[in-house]
């Protein structure tokens, strides 16, 4: 089995990281290659995975701040509507005194 480092698809870059060219639908050299790729596909997924989690974790608290702003903000307009509401109740208890008096 031939190690990446050895493969002419395998490029290092000056801070050590591997760069990959080969493609394995194309280009593999042996079997055990596509493992190799699969792995470090893998790998780049979790990664990814990581780095959204640590960034909804960081957005988290800000969140958590815009639900009670707009929570205060919707409880602000159901409270200044009160008085509409207040009226027509104060109404239909008047037309419905009145009807049973009737």
């Amino acid at each position: 089995m031939i190690n990446c480092k050895d493969c002419e698809f395998c490029k290092v870059s000056a801070d050590g990281h591997l760069a990959f060219a080969c493609d394995p639908f194309g280009n593999v050299k042996e079997p055990e290659c596509i493992n190799k790729w699969l792995l470090l596909k893998v790998n780049m997924m979790v990664e990814a995975y990581q780095a959204t989690l640590e960034y909804y974790r960081r957005l988290a608290p800000l969140q958590e701040r815009m639900f009670k702003h707009v929570e205060r903000e919707l409880d602000d307009m159901d409270e200044s509507e009160n008085w509409k509401l207040q009226d027509e109740q104060d109404e239909q208890e008047k037309d419905s005194d009145s009807e049973n008096d009737q």
